[in-house]
Formats: C-alpha cells, sequence, structure tokens
C-alpha cells in the first residue's frame, strides 16, 4: 500500500503535464461557456447550442496542442518568469486565429453568420486570464506568504549620485541582503533631507554615534573615486565602532561607464585607503589612437600587459595581437577576452620577444599600427644574481622589438619603463634604462613615434607586495617587511595603464613621460593596513618583522632626478621628463659588445658597460 503511495504522490513530469492538460481543458470550458453567458446577459438562447459545441470542440483540438508545442507544458511551476507568459499569449493568439478562420470557412457559419464574434474575444480573454493566473499562482502565494531572509541595517557613506545609484538598486532588490537605515555625508545641506525616504542622518565623523544609536551591521561606502581619504576616514571610524562588515562601490576606473548595482559592490582593499586622486583622460585622444588600428602588446599574460589587452579592447582596435611566451598567462588572458568581449579581433601568439626571425615574421604578417612593449623581467634581487638575463630579455628584447617597429613602419612604439630607471642601483633599473635610451636613439630617425612611459609599483601585480602580505597573512605571518623606513610610489593597475595609453596618444616621438604616483607609501604602513583588513591586529595578532634592505634595492625610488627636470602636459597626471639625447655615436656597437657579455655570463663586464653606457648607475663593481 506505501508503494502504491508513494507512485502516486511522487512528483513526475508526466503528472505536471496532465495536471495542466486537464486544468486548461476545464479552463477552455469556463471561459467558452462564460462568454457566451457575458454576450446574452446570463440567458442563452437555444439557438447558440451547436455554435458552444463548436467552439467547444475547436478550441480543445487546437489550443491544447499549440500550448504543447510553444513549451506551455514544461515550465517550472516555482520559477515561471516573463518569458512563459509571453510563450502563453503567442500560444492563445495562434490558437484563436486558427479558430476563427475555421468559423469563416465552416457552414453553417459562413461569414459569422449567427454566430457571435464577441465571445471570441472574451473567451481569449477568459483563458488568458485563467490560464495565466493558474500557472502563476505558486510563485503568486510563494511570495506572499514566504519570510523574507532577515536584513542587515545598512549605513551607506555618501549621499551623492553613488550613493543615490546604489540606495535605488537596494529598494529595486529584494534579494540583496542590506536593509538601508540612512546615510551619512559631509555636506551639511543634506543632513536632514530623505532620499528615496532614507535620511541622511549627518556627517561622516558621526559615523560611531550613529552606528551605536541604529544598530547598524555594516556600512557601505559610495564615494566619487577622488574622496580615497574620505574613505580612510570612513574606514577608520567605522572600525572604531567595531563594524567588521565594510563594502565600497567599485571605482569608475574599475567599471568605466557601466551603472553602479548592488552586485558589483565589493570588500575594501588597500588601494581604496593609499588617498589618490581620480584620474582624469581624453578618451578622444585615446579613441584615435586606438581605433581601427591593429595593435600589438608584448607581455600580454603579465600584469600590465593583461590589463592592456583588457583596456585597449574597449576602444574598437581593428585587431589585438597578444604576445607572451608564458602559455599559461596566454591561455587565460585569452579566455578572460574572449568571455568579456567576444567580437574583438584577436589573436595570442607564445613567442619570445628574443626571437629575431619570429619577431620579423610577426611584424611582417600582421603590420601593427601601435605596439605597447610590457615585456620584461621585473624583480630586483633575482635580476642581481642574473644580470645577463636582464640585458638578454630587457634590452636586446627592446632592442628586437623597436629594430622591427621601425622597419615595418609601425606608426608608435609606446615602452614601458619604471622608477626604478632614474639613478638605477640595480640591473634591472639599468636595464630599463638603456630600454628608454635604444627608444631616444631610434626616435631620431623620425619614421616611427617612440615612447617611454615611466611610472612605479602597481598594486596587486604578480609578485608585487601585496598577494605576498596576503599569503603570508593567510599563513598566520609573520609579515616580512624589508626596512621601517621603505617608501614606495605605488598606482592601481587599471590607473597605470589607462594614463600609459593617455601618454601614447600624447607623444610625438623621443618622450619620456612620467607617471605622477601621488605619495610615497611606507611598507610597513601597507602591511599594518592590510593586516587590519584582514580581521587582525598589526604585531598583537600578526608579527611584523624586518629582513633587511636587499641588493639593488633603494630606500626611496626617484620618478625625477634633479638634472632631468619635467615639463608639464595636457594631463595634469603626466609630466614629460627633460632628457639629454643619447650621445654615444656607436651606441649600436656598444649594445652589441653588452650582449656579448650577457652571453659570456661575464657579470663584471656587464656591470662596467653599463656604467659606461648610464654614468649614473651606481653599482658594486666587486663581484
Amino acid at each position: 500500500m506505501s508503494n502504491i503511495l508513494r507512485v502516486i504522490t511522487k512528483r513526475t513530469a508526466w503528472k505536471r503535464t496532465a495536471f495542466f492538460v486537464v486544468s486548461d481543458l476545464i479552463i477552455i470550458t469556463v471561459a467558452v461557456y462564460s462568454a457566451f453567458l457575458l454576450r446574452f446577459d446570463n440567458d442563452i438562447p437555444t439557438s447558440q447550442t451547436n455554435a458552444i459545441k463548436t467552439l467547444l470542440l475547436a478550441s480543445y483540438i487546437i489550443v491544447i496542442p499549440v500550448f504543447y508545442l510553444v513549451k506551455l507544458y514544461a515550465f517550472s511551476w516555482s520559477f515561471i518568469g516573463t518569458k512563459d507568459l509571453i510563450n502563453l499569449i503567442k500560444g492563445l493568439s495562434f490558437s484563436y486565429i486558427i479558430i476563427s478562420l475555421f468559423l469563416y470557412f465552416s457552414n453553417p457559419f459562413h461569414l459569422l453568420t449567427g454566430f457571435p464574434r464577441s465571445t471570441l474575444i472574451i473567451s481569449y480573454l477568459l483563458i488568458l486570464f485563467l490560464a495565466g493566473g493558474l500557472r502563476f499562482a505558486k510563485r503568486l502565494l510563494q511570495q506572499t506568504f514566504r519570510t523574507p531572509p532577515p536584513k542587515e541595517r545598512t549605513l551607506i557613506v555618501g549621499a551623492g549620485d553613488a550613493g543615490e545609484q546604489l540606495l535605488r538598486g537596494l529598494l529595486n532588490d529584494e534579494t540583496a541582503p542590506y536593509n538601508a537605515i540612512g546615510f551619512v555625508d559631509d555636506n551639511p545641506m543634506k543632513h536632514g533631507v530623505q532620499i528615496h525616504g532614507v535620511k541622511v542622518f549627518g556627517p561622516i565623523d558621526s559615523l560611531p554615534k550613529i552606528i551605536k544609536r541604529h544598530q547598524v551591521d555594516n556600512i557601505i561606502i559610495a564615494l566619487a573615486s577622488d574622496h580615497s581619504r574620505t574613505v580612510k576616514r570612513a574606514v577608520a571610524l567605522a572600525r572604531e565602532a567595531q563594524i567588521k562588515k565594510i563594502k565600497i562601490v567599485p571605482t569608475i576606473n574599475e567599471i568605466l561607464h557601466e551603472k553602479i548595482a548592488v552586485s558589483r559592490l565589493r570588500d575594501i582593499k588597500v588601494e581604496d585607503l593609499l588617498g589618490r586622486e581620480q584620474i582624469t583622460l581624453d578618451p578622444q585622444s585615446i579613441s584615435s589612437f586606438i581605433k581601427r588600428k591593429v595593435v600589438l602588446i608584448t607581455g600580454g599574460a603579465g600584469s600590465i600587459g593583461s590589463e592592456l589587452v583588457m583596456q585597449i579592447s574597449k576602444f574598437n582596435p581593428q585587431k589585438l595581437l597578444v604576445v607572451d611566451q608564458d602559455e599559461t598567462g596566454i591561455f587565460n588572458i585569452q579566455r578572460k577576452l574572449r568571455s568579456s568581449l567576444p567580437d574583438i579581433d584577436s589573436e595570442f601568439i607564445i613567442a619570445d620577444i628574443c626571437n629575431q626571425e619570429k619577431i620579423h615574421r610577426l611584424f611582417s604578417h600582421h603590420k601593427p599600427d601601435v605596439v605597447f612593449h610590457a615585456a620584461a623581467y621585473k624583480h630586483v634581487p633575482l635580476m642581481e644574481d642574473h644580470p645577463e638575463e636582464a640585458v638578454y630579455n630587457n634590452i636586446f628584447g627592446t632592442y628586437n622589438m623597436a629594430a622591427n617597429a621601425l622597419k615595418h613602419g609601425v606608426k608608435a612604439f609606446v615602452f614601458i619603463s619604471t622608477d626604478k630607471a632614474v639613478n638605477p642601483t640595480s640591473i634591472m633599473g639599468a636595464s630599463k634604462r638603456v630600454g628608454e635610451m635604444v627608444c631616444q636613439k631610434f626616435s631620431e630617425k623620425n619614421i616611427t613615434k617612440f615612447i617611454s612611459v615611466r611610472f612605479g609599483n602597481v598594486l596587486g601585480s604578480r609578485g608585487s607586495v601585496i598577494p605576498i602580505f596576503t599569503d603570508q597573512i593567510k599563513r598566520g605571518g609573520p609579515v616580512e617587511v624589508t626596512h621601517p623606513d621603505m617608501k614606495r610610489y605605488f598606482m592601481l593597475i587599471s590607473e597605470a595603464v589607462l594614463l600609459v595609453m593617455q601618454a601614447g596618444s600624447m607623444g610625438r616621438g623621443g618622450e619620456v613621460f612620467v607617471l605622477d604616483m601621488g605619495e610615497p607609501v611606507k611598507i610597513v604602513d601597507l602591511a599594518h593596513e592590510l593586516i587590519r583588513l584582514n580581521g587582525f591586529e598589526p604585531d598583537k595578532d600578526i608579527a611584523v618583522t624586518f629582513t633587511g634592505i636587499r641588493p639593488g634595492e633603494k630606500l626611496f625610488e626617484e620618478l625625477l632626478t634633479a638634472e632631468e627636470g619635467t615639463v608639464s602636459t595636457a594631463n595634469h597626471k603626466i609630466f614629460q621628463a627633460k632628457l639629454s639625447p643619447v650621445a654615444i655615436d656607436d651606441w649600436e656597437k656598444q649594445l652589441t659588445e653588452l650582449i656579448q657579455f650577457a652571453k659570456r655570463n661575464d657579470m663584471l663586464a656587464i656591470k662596467n658597460k653599463l656604467k659606461f653606457l648610464i654614468p649614473t648607475y651606481a653599482h658594486d663593481n666587486t663581484k
């Protein structure tokens, strides 16, 4: 008996289909009879009996099969939506067109003589209402009687455009786990004002008091990108009030022209607390530089290169050529680009920039208009141990790329340089300075515009301090900092790449542009902030230790030297270094000798040659 009951009560697809077929037959019957009752004021003449039977029979024969064909018996009752309603309207409309034609051409109803045509309209509307109501009934009942999940009492920091967009998103999204109970904002004109029924309580400095009074669970920061110092203050005040859950609206650079959405909220990152100004761009200039051009990017699988790929693709290049020797990295950036921007014409090439024949074939076949040269070895201590690799990859690789750009008539060649190229104390920095000199010399030929762009550390890049510190925190510490006084310039990868593109569009050839990196940041302060963002207290939960300065490192990086100086440009975040011409007549011979030293792995000869090429290069000539 129990087995019989189990079979009867078990939910199956055919039972669901049978239920709705029977229900629709009942609905059609009720609708047709009701249509005639309404048409004849509850007094149907006996002369209409055949008309009722004919319409019923036609509806049974036509409506049910059409409903089946448009999948009205293959939907999820719990998750029915707009598409199912549209299918219902389509199926019923098509059925009634066929029924009307059938009645029109059938005797004794030729030209619908004696047949009340209004009953077609009435029965159509009744079936639509009843069949639709039945299908939406379960979902409506679930929504009516379902207990909504508890929402966190949320305070929004910032009652400007971003805050208003965020609140609108929260009010329209029933699934969002946030219940906005108020705003805080430093604009006194907004205090006491209500935005969509939600009050602005007061200034940001009153956060601890408001959090306590209104029992706030978390805060969401919705401030413009140029208010990062205010973000830092708001985070500190929230922590003071024991708030652990802090979200932030993404910056304009992260989402470009897309709208703010609840789904885009993210956790606070250390870069949000660095007090950086929002960059300003001339998108028209960048577009002219990129649009409908064949663009080649070396090092396209790296941190800077992959961001260049994603940003450049948004400016509609004719074709994107992505070059790297990292097979896995190329696979990852290929998948990322094709999943987010599948219409971009792109080709992903595994190649070594030092391979002269392959690079020649690449330029000869694809004929790029613009080259962004980001491929390089960048780790200072490793390059001190392997100077021959820095020379071969960073210098010869750059020379090979630049020579091919010149030979094949490339319009612009943008070389990604570094702050470590200024008064270099490391092999890596010296190799990048020689790369700049290569671009300066090639630019003198006035065929291709060669442009170099210097900037400092980018936050979150592979091998940079943030992922290293994060990994050390996950393992319970200690977080290892080189020196308590060490400072570095930092910039977001997205900012750096957009400014590189802007600088490339501005260059006339031969320039070394310098990006304004803002104020230098103490590495130990960065470590402390990252520890707090992970929910710990520095030197209490996670220890911070100092390892000492490594070979080739500086306590302070320089973006400019006193000898160089700068001149301003149209963009206040981009400066042009005043460089002297490369005064080495036989510079190509000198480069050839340097590369020969690298092939022989003669470390002392490499350093002496670099010193000859770069008089400001400071190195240990004993090894």
